[in-house]
């Protein structure tokens, strides 16, 4: 067989800064325990609308958006910032992984019309709220450089 032309892993991991590995980690358990506290505070029942997931992964496409702007524009010079609340805080915090199992469940459960409806709404709510966090950034950095 021959060798994946894909470097082994240890190499990729010595490419990457131990700073942004732990900014990475120290980021993504913020992010999974804002996550979980969306679940306790808004359980959810099989074959009924996650509102929990949906509202992480809205929240998270709006903040996602935030950060663009200002990683790109406002201080593209504080390079741990994408690391630790992109990847990290907000990866953590959002979860699509289990909006496609939300989605298996509603379907399995015969709630199929809430199966489409779901995986549309949620999506649709996720980028536009990333569309609108790049565009009111935006407009806010422009009021104040006025």
């Amino acid at each position: 067989m021959p060798e994946s032309p894909r470097p082994p892993l240890r190499h990729m991991l010595r490419a990457v800064s131990r700073p942004a590995l732990i900014a990475v980690a120290a980021g993504g358990a913020i992010g999974a325990l804002a996550r979980h506290g969306l679940n306790v505070a808004f359980p959810t029942v099989p074959g009924s609308f996650d509102l929990a997931t949906f509202i992480a992964n809205t929240v998270g496409g709006l903040l996602i958006g935030v950060l663009m702007i200002t990683v790109t524009e406002v201080a593209p010079g504080l390079s741990m910032i994408r690391p630790f609340v992109g990847v990290g805080i907000l990866g953590g915090f959002t979860t699509f992984s289990t909006y496609i199992v939300d989605i298996g469940r509603a379907a399995n459960a015969g709630a199929t019309a809430l199966a489409v409806v779901y995986a549309f709404a949620t999506m649709a709510a996720a980028l536009l709220a990333a569309a609108f966090g790049m565009y009111a950034t935006r407009r806010l950095l422009v009021r104040s450089r006025a």
